[in-house]
């Protein structure tokens, strides 16, 4: 889904990156995160929630982390569907978060593969 059109999942190319640890990814909440973003343009911030079964503190915080490092994108917009001044929160993985996830998501490969995998 997408905050704008509804659309259904894509399924990005994710050619063979090159094996790099990143940190920041790596703590199990925010690898769940991107895992959930990997194939779709966005998700709202309660189908995030529910679906990784997260406080809303929680999730605010691992977001934080992840916007601030540059991978996600967290955007605000009303709701056709509600009365109220409630706004949607859609997460999105940057450009530079798809690279760093495939990358991290190698590393792990290599890891479980008997492999070192260089480190951030």
């Amino acid at each position: 889904m997408s905050p704008s059109d509804g659309a259904p999942p894509r399924t990005p190319a994710h050619p063979d990156p090159a094996a790099e640890f990143h940190e920041v990814i790596h703590a199990p909440v925010r690898l769940r995160i991107c895992g959930l973003l990997r194939q779709v343009d966005a998700l709202e911030f309660s189908v995030i929630r529910d679906a990784l079964e997260l406080k809303d503190a929680n999730l605010s915080k691992n977001l934080k982390v992840l916007s601030d490092a540059d991978l996600v994108t967290v955007t605000k917009e009303s709701s056709p569907d509600r009365g109220d001044a409630r706004r949607l929160t859609w997460v999105a993985l940057t450009a530079d978060g798809h690279s760093a996830l495939e990358s991290h998501l190698a590393a792990l490969r290599a890891i479980a593969e008997g492999g070192a995998a260089p480190s951030r």
